[in-house]
């Protein structure tokens, strides 16, 4: 509470009266929702440089689109942009949170490898820079619905510490968003 807080919403699907409901103050968050992945993460660069925000989140890290992935035919291959996109903004990036004293949460999403035989089919997209660069990763999954009188009021949510540079990893907690 109290500090200035920044989304940048690169899947476009903000509520704003879903999030002031949740208690966020619309009017003093600064809501961004670029066209490409270049402008996301420049918007975040310029943001968290200014050193005039407390917070900046990245809403999603899958949704981050290369421009070149966007100007290009359905069904081109651009195999590695978004990688390489993510590692570029990162190495860039890092420098100044730390600098500033930034939080920069990035919210990703879980895909399944195809043809996976052996070991975990999960990955995350946006390459391996994010895993590599983070501080704190978190993993939440659903864990199950919460229901009163038969009708879904909320869900309960399985939050997994997977990384933590900054105390023990691996603790697990449970957490109902209503």
């Amino acid at each position: 509470r109290g500090g200035t807080a920044a989304y940048i919403d690169a899947e476009n699907a903000m509520d704003p009266a879903y999030a002031e409901a949740l208690g966020v103050d619309i009017d003093s968050l600064i809501l961004s929702q670029p066209n490409t992945g270049e402008e996301g993460l420049q918007i975040a660069d310029t943001l968290i440089s200014s050193g005039a925000i407390d917070i900046v989140v990245v809403d999603s890290v899958a949704a981050l689109v290369p421009r070149a992935e966007i100007e290009g035919e359905m069904g081109d291959a651009h195999v590695g942009l978004q990688a390489r996109l993510m590692s570029q903004a990162l190495r860039k990036l890092s420098g100044t949170i730390s600098k500033t004293k930034t939080i920069a949460i990035f919210i990703n999403q879980i895909r399944e490898k195809v043809g996976v035989m052996f070991g975990n089919p999960e990955t995350t997209p946006g390459g391996r820079a994010l895993k590599f660069y983070s501080t704190i990763r978190l993993e939440v999954r659903r864990a199950e619905q919460i229901k009163q009188s038969g009708d879904v009021i909320g869900n309960r949510v399985k939050i997994k510490v997977v990384k933590n540079k900054v105390a023990p990893p691996f603790k697990v907690a449970e957490v109902d968003i209503m």
